[in-house]
Order: C-alpha cells, then sequence, then structure tokens
C-alpha cells in the first residue's frame, strides 16, 4: 500500500493493488481511483484499460474474450438507445435475465444514462413479474428469451406503465410481431443514432452523477410479505467497495466466475462492482447446473458462493470418495485427517508444528492438490460463503483439503457487507469482525445493528417501513441475533422473527441446531419447528444425490424421490443423524421427532429463495399436515 496526496484538497488517498481509496475508510466523498459514481468509475476503467479482457463467455462451447472496449461500447449504445426511447434520469429499468455479459452491459448502461438497474429472478411468475413492474414503476423490461417474454406477454396488459421490452436473444422468436417489443441490436443501432445525432451526450450524462443517486433496486425476497425495494446510492455501493477492497483483496490478474442470480447484491458486487474496482475478469456460468464444470476450466483464484453450493460441492467429493477402490478411499480418508490436523492451526492464523506440517505436505502431493484440481480450485487462495448459516464442520473440511474458506456476514440494505473473516484474521465459527468503514453493536434484545456510508437509503416509496428499519440515531436494524466476543468478532445466532419459544419459556434461535444437522451429507436443509410447543421439531430436505447413492449400495428399492423419502432405511439413517446432533444441545434444544419432505425443491418453488434458502414461514405453512402429525 502506498499513500498519496488526494487531488484539490480532498481526503488523502492510499493505493491497495494499483487502485486509489480514501486512506481513511468511511469518510466522504468515498472515491475509487478518484470517481465518486459507479458511472465514473466505469468510464475510467474502459477507457484505461480498452482492449484487456473484461468478460469470458461461452459461445457453442468455446470459451470467447470480450474487452473493456466492447464492455464500454455496448452499455453506452443501451443507454443512448434507452435515451432515444425516453428514459429519464431517476427512473427504473428491470432486467430479467440469467447471467451474462448482456446483463452487466444493460446494469452499466442503464446508470450511466442516470436510471435505475433492478434486477428480476428467473424463477419468478408472470405475477411476481407484474408486481415488481408495477412496484418500480419500470419504464423499460430487458429479458433474455423466449421463455421470460412469455412472461410478460401474459400480463401485458396489467403493466400500462411499460414503454418498451427489450430481448436478447432472436431464437424462436423471429416471427415477432409486437409493437411494445425490439431485439437487443436493434437498441444497439437506436443507440449508434443518437450517439450520430448527440455526440457525447452519454459522457454528458455520466459527468452529471452523484454519490447520492439511486443506482440500484434490489427486492429482498419477501419472506414475511409482498418485495420490497432496497434503494442503493453510488455512494453506498462503492462504500462496499472501499469495504471490500482492505478485507477482500483483488488483483488485476484475478479470475471470477460468476454464477449466482445478479439480482442478489453477493453476486453484484463480486461479480460486477469489486471486479470494476480491482479492474479483474469474469467468467460466466453457461448455467446453474454447469457450475461444478466451468470451475474446473476457470480455476478462480476467489470464489464466493452461498453455503448450499459449498455443501453440495463437499456432497460430490463424498460420492466420488466412496466410489473410489479400497486403496483410494483410505488414501483420501488419510489425506483429509492430515489436513484437519493442520487446519486446527492455519484456520487461526498460527504455525502448524514440524511434523503436522509434513504430514500434510506428504498427503497434499499425493492426493490434495489432484482433488482441488478436479474441483477446480488448485487456483484457489480464498472461498469465501454468505447470505445464510454455514456448518462450522464444513469450513474446516474446506481448510482440510487446503481450501481456505471464510465466512462473512452482510445483507442487501448495507450492500451486501458488513462483517468479515480474512485469511489474516480468521476465527472460525463466527463472521469476523466489521469492515473498515462500518461499525457494529448489538441493541438490548440481542439485535445487530450497523453503521456507514454502505446502509442503504431506504425502501422504495415506502416511507413507513424505512422508518421502522432505522433507530432514532441513525443506525441499521438488521433483524439478526448476535453477539460479540472479547475480540470483536460477531456470531449470528438467528432472525429476531425466528427465535422459538417454546410452551416452557425457553428462547432457542433454530439457525445452529439447523447448520449442524445440514453438515451431514445426507441433509440438504433443515427448518426446526417448536414456537409455543412443548418440545422441538424438524422438517428435513435430503440431500437427493448422497442420498439414492446410499440406497443403491444397499440396495434399496425407490422409483422416484417421495418412494425414496419413504424407504425405512432411508428414514432410520437420518434419523442416526438427528441423533448424533442432538448430543451436542442441551435436552430442551433437541429434536423430538422429524419428518422427511418428499418434494424436491426447486428456485421456482415458493419454499425456496433464488439463493436456495428455505422460507421458514412458507415451509410451515406448505408442510403444516406433516408438522402437525409430530405433536
Amino acid at each position: 500500500m502506498n499513500m498519496q496526496t488526494a487531488i484539490d484538497g480532498g481526503p488523502a488517498q492510499i493505493e491497495i493493488n494499483g487502485v486509489s481509496f480514501n486512506a481513511d475508510p468511511g469518510q466522504r466523498p468515498i472515491l475509487v481511483d478518484h470517481c465518486d459514481t459507479i458511472p465514473k468509475l466505469f468510464q475510467t476503467r474502459c477507457l484505461s484499460l480498452g482492449s484487456r479482457t473484461a468478460h469470458r463467455e461461452k459461445d457453442m462451447g468455446i470459451w470467447k474474450s470480450y474487452s473493456w472496449s466492447d464492455y464500454w461500447d455496448h452499455a453506452k449504445w443501451i443507454g443512448l438507445g434507452l435515451m432515444a426511447l425516453g428514459l429519464q434520469r431517476g427512473e427504473v429499468v428491470s432486467i430479467l435475465s440469467e447471467d451474462r455479459r448482456e446483463w452487466l452491459y444493460t446494469d452499466m448502461g442503464v446508470q450511466g444514462a442516470g436510471g435505475i438497474a433492478s434486477g428480476v429472478y428467473t424463477t419468478d411468475s408472470a405475477a411476481q413479474l407484474a408486481y415488481l413492474i408495477n412496484d418500480s414503476d419500470s419504464r423499460f423490461l430487458f429479458v433474455e428469451n423466449d421463455e421470460q417474454l412469455d412472461k410478460y406477454l401474459e400480463i401485458a396488459g396489467e403493466v400500462p406503465g411499460l414503454s418498451k421490452v427489450i430481448i436478447y436473444e432472436r431464437d424462436g422468436l423471429h416471427d415477432l410481431q409486437h409493437d411494445s417489443c425490439l431485439f437487443l441490436d436493434e437498441l444497439y443501432d437506436l443507440g449508434r443514432a443518437y450517439e450520430a445525432q448527440h455526440p457525447g451526450s452519454f459522457e454528458a450524462e455520466i459527468a452529471k452523477s452523484r454519490p447520492e443517486d439511486t443506482a440500484l433496486l434490489i427486492y429482498t425476497s419477501g419472506t414475511t410479505g409482498m418485495p420490497k425495494g432496497a434503494m442503493l446510492g453510488h455512494e453506498n455501493v462503492l462504500a462496499s467497495m472501499e469495504s471490500g477492497a482492505r478485507a477482500l483483496e483483488v488483483s488485476r490478474d484475478d479470475e471470477q466466475l460468476c454464477f449466482l442470480p445478479l439480482c442478489h447484491i453477493l453476486e453484484r458486487n463480486v461479480s460486477v462492482y469489486f471486479p470494476l474496482g480491482a479492474a479483474s475478469t469474469v467468467n460466466f456460468a453457461e448455467s446453474p447446473e454447469t457450475v461444478f464444470d466451468n470451475m474446473q476450466e476457470v480455476s478462480p483464484a476467489t470464489f464466493f458462493a452461498v453455503p448450499r453450493v459449498w455443501e453440495k460441492i463437499y456432497s460430490r467429493v463424498l460420492v466420488l470418495a466412496q466410489e473410489a477402490t479400497p486403496l483410494g478411499r483410505w488414501a483420501f480418508h488419510r489425506a483429509v485427517k492430515a489436513g484437519a490436523a493442520r487446519a486446527e492451526y492455519v484456520m487461526h492464523g498460527k504455525e502448524p508444528p514440524v511434523g503436522v506440517a509434513a504430514a500434510y505436505a506428504f498427503w497434499d502431493f499425493a492426493v490434495l492438490r489432484n482433488l482441488r484440481r478436479m474441483l477446480g480450485m488448485d487456483k484457489m487462495r480464498r472461498g469465501g460463503t454468505g447470505a445464510a448459516p454455514i456448518s462450522p464442520e464444513l469450513l474446516k473440511w474446506y481448510w482440510s483439503i487446503g481450501v481456505p474458506l471464510i465466512e462473512g456476514y452482510g445483507m442487501t440494505e448495507n450492500a451486501g457487507i458488513s462483517t468479515i473473516n480474512t485469511l489474516e484474521r480468521n476465527s472460525p465459527g463466527t463472521v469476523g469482525q466489521p469492515v473498515p468503514g462500518v461499525q457494529l453493536r448489538i441493541a438490548e434484545d440481542g439485535e445487530i445493528q450497523t453503521l456507514g456510508l454502505n446502509n442503504f437509503q431506504g425502501y422504495w416509496r415506502n416511507n413507513e417501513k424505512t422508518a421502522e428499519t432505522f433507530t432514532a440515531d441513525g443506525w441499521l436494524r438488521t433483524g439478526d441475533v448476535g453477539r460479540v466476543d472479547e475480540s470483536g468478532n460477531l456470531t449470528i445466532t438467528g432472525r429476531i422473527k425466528d427465535i422459538i419459544i417454546t410452551a416452557g419459556g425457553k428462547n432457542i434461535t433454530p439457525a445452529e441446531i439447523e447448520s449442524r444437522l445440514k453438515f451431514s451429507h445426507y441433509i440438504a436443509d433443515a427448518v426446526i419447528i417448536g414456537d409455543r410447543r412443548k418440545y422441538l421439531t424438524c422438517l428435513i430436505m435430503i440431500d437427493q444425490e448422497n442420498v439414492e447413492k446410499f440406497a443403491q449400495d444397499r440396495k434399496i428399492p425407490f422409483s422416484d424421490f417421495a418412494s425414496l423419502c419413504a424407504a425405512p432405511e432411508v428414514v432410520e439413517q437420518i434419523r442416526q443423524e438427528v441423533e448424533a446432533v442432538n448430543r451436542d444441545f442441551a435436552r430442551v434444544e433437541q429434536i423430538k421427532d422429524f419428518r422427511l419432505i418428499n418434494v424436491l425443491l426447486t428456485a421456482e418453488d415458493d419454499e425456496l429463495t433464488a439463493t436456495m434458502k428455505l422460507k421458514r414461514s412458507f415451509v410451515e405453512k406448505k408442510h403444516k399436515g406433516l408438522i402437525d402429525e409430530m405433536y
């Protein structure tokens, strides 16, 4: 890091990996390479980097590179095309698409033109799309393909404020005739024509951008009602970038794999804004189903994912280990055991004893490095997880195989990051210390509250809910419950609204119990039940791949997922997993009974968010019959 004097008497600057930031984080104006808004930074990057690779995406099975100049040109044409169609500053544009470079072109084009970008999950229904368009007053909607266009066509008469729908792909739509629709290449043409008539107009709009302008509208999952649009300004996002640069170092040569929905603040940060700050390269996974294959091809330097993804990788490895020869299984278990002995030290920033280090070095050479190469993690210097609790045992397992995995904490309302562990300062079982520029406190009722320039502007046209979300002295109420240890590390114990009060008056936070259950490679997810009841019970979603392997190895007959869940041997195995977890908890916290959810859930189901988190209220409502059986 190098100190440098600020320009024009502004804040003193510090250089991190070739990028300048304020020397003192959390002060106004927040500057990244002397830029105070996202579009200004975007323009700076594109003009200076030119032919360097910004994105890679597969085309007919071949990875193809796209430069920062490509990024600039296409974003500019989109922004100018929208201006030609009447987009005004401060108006919302919605994007309904899987991850792809055009998503980012649209994001930057909209913001450059002074608009507000709002993502829509591809798993949302037509009715949900109508709600989001009307609630946000979106003027324009971008859709990926014919499948997503069908959702608009179904509700076209219900969204009178929508001016135009722009379609990314022509496949299957060559005969489309609709006054409200045009294709992306047609929008590019409009943008080029507008630029010819008004040269420099995109640059002029970028120059008008201010830190206090709303940049993004991100709708929360709406687990307790209709989704709410969280407004993030340019300052909020730059504050997150400023904190991230110090706590989650990214270099210009790093590769990132983009695969989680870009509607979510986590993926938006790690695949759009952090790479924008660091000038690094983003690779787009072909689809959610090909993530593991694409990981092998890209071998990213850093990789952030929700716990469900890390759990899936772990389960996949265990299946492969079970299918290995007896010698292979023995070697794998010896290697992980040697790695676990080393992890006890390195996870806490300590040097392992010579004997422990030597044993690991041997097994790393013999087994573990090949495992990491197979997983696409051979170049990974840091993995990250957030958005939901993760089992401490799972964290240790990744460190055992030579993949440093750290946990952090953030939410949409504080621009995605508030605390984080780092490789140098790691406290397993916690979500780390506040990132630079963020303050944290625990309220009398145990609620975690944060203060910083990353805290959002409020909810879109919902002053009442906004007022409820902030304290009288301006701190953000996260709705999460936690505690801070003597070293300043935060442990999250659950959500305020999820706290279970048993019939005996005992307060129980279910998140820790659920997290321990999910470490079992037979259990994908779990929901603890017990509010106002005599004892705790649990609804469990099994891990399909591992339980099917379990059944096949033991010649247990099943024809579908429901019959797999009903097999007595499967139920008994899950019972053993539950009993093993029970032994680590007090009697009042132990699970007395459980039921298996015999429907294979996907992100299209009400019970799951797009980031694969179970929605407790929906689960309890939809599976009330199973719950009643246990009481």
